[in-house]
């Protein structure tokens, strides 16, 4: 069970799950087509993933920021991911084997058909625009979405 931090207490590029159950994760792999968040919830315009890959903290953040700084903070943005995965990296000029490095950054694992933002109380032009800037700054391909 991990329990994650609340949208409002959402620190940018920082963002870390409050707890988490294990220190350290498997690399694991995305297999298939996403079951939850694949409907627009909040917002009648959204961002869809359309490839699997893991989407780290600094890049949500560096969307989010291009999403609102064209909306010109107007209307309301989701996010409807939060990254809970830890990464570890082993330090540069360090030799194979002596363990696994230590957790560097929280990435979230994001499959294809997964809504990563929502947006409302803006013209669909306006929202077409933002969420286009938003999912250059991630790295994978995304698609804009409507009610």
């Amino acid at each position: 069970m991990i329990k994650t931090s609340k949208t409002k207490n959402w620190k940018g590029k920082n963002a870390t799950p409050v707890r988490t159950k294990f220190r350290k994760a498997f690399k694991g792999r995305i297999h298939g087509n996403a079951s939850r968040a694949v409907k627009l919830n909040y917002g009648q315009y959204g961002l869809k993933a359309l490839q699997p890959d893991r989407v780290i903290g600094k890049q949500i953040e560096a969307a989010r920021v291009a999403l609102t700084r064209y909306m010109k903070r107007s209307g309301k943005v989701w996010t409807r991911i939060f990254p809970n995965i830890p990464v570890s990296k082993k330090p540069t000029e360090v030799r194979m084997g002596k363990g696994k490095g230590s957790p560097e950054y929280y990435a979230c694992r994001v499959k294809p058909g997964r809504i990563i933002f929502e947006v409302d109380g803006v013209t669909e032009e306006v929202a077409r625009e933002a969420l286009y800037k938003a999912g250059a700054k991630l790295p994978i391909k995304t698609k804009f979405i409507k009610r």
